[in-house]
């Protein structure tokens, strides 16, 4: 997903400013797609470079202006490919897993330590889907809201039910996140107790000799 359809699809509710978006990709779109301030104004520009928004010019003031955004018909037409169009699966960078995998050349503590802030990082997270997919059912999220203003009472029910299905997925990622976690302290706990030594645990980093042992065995 690029930056690109995702303000696309939030445009989809109603017109906004640069400024609007920001706020929204601060808040209930960063749930789904973050993005830095620094890359939505220029994405913004791009998109009306290539005909995908309209911007209305205002004034903002006595002396300032700002912008408000439409989403254009070849907007409309680019997110329906998008949307249409099997995406590729990409390959995984996940730095947790990686560290874990190597949790022998690091100590019972760092490692602990490491598995404890990841689990309170998604429970977190869990409470925040929780909160989200409570507001969607209630409809108290503003930008569903004016979507489902904009579009006629027949169509709700799958407007409401397509968000609340998206946001269900990531909360059972941050369950699956906690129980991982969980499951690796409670092995930390048992090598522990049988006293199993870490390389880590002797306060130094392997010579470039064992080193090579280790990719050789690896």
């Amino acid at each position: 997903m690029s930056l690109r359809h995702a303000l696309l699809a939030v445009l989809t509710a109603k017109p906004m400013t640069g400024y609007d978006l920001v706020k929204y990709f601060d808040g209930s779109v960063a749930f789904v797609w973050s993005a830095p301030h620094s890359q939505i104004y220029p994405e913004l520009r791009r998109m009306e470079r290539d005909g995908l928004v309209e911007a209305r010019v205002v004034p903002r003031g006595d002396r300032a202006e700002k912008r408000i955004y439409s989403i254009s018909d070849a907007g409309f037409a680019e997110l329906r490919t998008w949307l249409t169009t099997l995406a590729p699966y990409q390959g995984d960078r996940d730095p947790y897993r990686l560290r874990s995998a190597h949790f022998e050349m690091a100590s019972y503590e760092s490692a602990r330590r490491q598995l404890q802030e990841h689990r309170r990082h998604y429970v977190r997270a869990l409470h925040e889907w929780q909160q989200m997919i409570d507001d969607i059912e209630a409809a108290r999220v503003s930008l569903l809201r004016a979507r489902l203003a904009k579009r006629p009472a027949a169509e709700h029910e799958a407007i409401i039910a397509f968000r609340r299905f998206a946001f269900r997925g990531e909360a059972a990622k941050a369950r699956m996140e906690i129980a991982w976690a969980e499951e690796g302290l409670e092995l930390l706990d048992r090598l522990e107790e049988k006293q199993v030594p870490l390389w880590g645990e002797q306060g130094s980093l392997p010579s470039a000799s064992q080193a090579d042992d280790l990719t050789e065995q690896d």
